[in-house]
């Protein structure tokens, strides 16, 4: 990790750098459907149903972080406040995420060297394994248990959370992040529990420094979406891809402050099981927050 953060700018310099802003673009497609009788794969372009969009990314230390990303005509927002994850989308509404707060998985694909660091700062490394040409080295990281059921809710167990992340041996930086996810579900009692495995293969390019900061500028990540369970009949197996670019990043934004990542005043605390309403003190809150955020977001563009 000492490499991980010299390759990177530097400890002093992460340090001081109190937030950060990035902006880009995405394009999603899928590439492959598989069920127990057949495999349905989309190779050429014309074939494949294409998604492209952007996303904007604002983080505060410490631990808040809001993101918004519009694609295929609709809109997802996220963000932490520090304290609570929530997400918000038109066929869920807002809602907020069960156990500790934990990063954004975009700012770990080359947006957030020092918090990238500290996840992997306790991590085990496993061996070495080339990527791409590069020898790298190769670090384990699993969720304790605890942390897995505090995540867990309702009909749905997380059982299983790793991340591997390759380090490159010449450059010391993260060229490869693999974040595999074990969810079983049980639906009835003493039925067969249903499993939903996802597998994110994050490669990440076109590192360039932004303010002394050494930045992954573009990417590809490959999803794979497997439920088994029940009858072997019923398995299914779904991969996507993902490219994303980077366009814009800046540090030590001017003016930008913790309202901005502020939860909806609407926020429930459990998408399945429970609801919560918030103070009105803090629903107030919630509306300032948005307010900020959409005036932040305008005068950056």
């Amino acid at each position: 990790m000492q490499q991980y953060m010299a390759a990177s700018g530097g400890l002093k310099l992460q340090r001081s750098i109190r937030n950060a802003y990035a902006r880009g673009k995405v394009r999603m497609a899928s590439s492959e459907f598989a069920t127990a009788t057949k495999v349905i794969k989309n190779r050429s372009r014309s074939s494949r149903k294409v998604e492209s969009g952007g996303f904007v990314l604002w983080q505060m230390a410490p631990d808040k972080w809001y993101v918004e990303l519009a694609i295929g005509g609709s809109k997802l927002h996220a963000g932490s406040n520090g304290e609570v994850v929530w997400r918000h989308t038109s066929w869920l509404g807002a809602h907020s995420a069960r156990g500790p707060v934990r990063p954004l998985r975009r700012a770990l694909q080359g947006l957030d060297p020092l918090t990238t660091a500290r996840m992997f700062a306790n991590a085990r490394c496993i061996g070495e394994k080339k990527v791409h040409g590069e020898d790298c080295f190769v670090l384990k990281l699993c969720a304790d248990p605890q942390i897995l059921q505090a995540r867990s809710e309702g009909l749905a167990e997380i059982i299983r959370h790793v991340l591997f992340g390759y380090f490159s041996q010449r450059t010391g930086l993260l060229v490869l992040i693999e974040d595999s996810h074990l969810t079983r579900i049980q639906a009835n009692a003493g039925g067969d529990a249903v499993y939903w495995e996802t597998t994110i293969s994050s490669f990440l390019l076109d590192y360039s420094l932004v303010e002394g900061v050494m930045i992954a500028h573009s990417g590809r990540s490959n999803v794979t979406l497997y439920k088994f369970g029940e009858s072997a009949m019923s398995h299914t197996k779904t991969r996507m891809e993902e490219n994303w670019m980077i366009e814009e990043v800046a540090f030590n934004v001017p003016g930008l402050s913790v309202d901005c990542f502020i939860p909806p005043a609407d926020i429930s605390c459990d998408s399945i099981t429970e609801s919560c309403q918030l103070p009105q003190e803090e629903r107030n809150k919630g509306v300032a927050g948005h307010r900020a955020r959409s005036q932040r977001m305008r005068a950056v563009r």
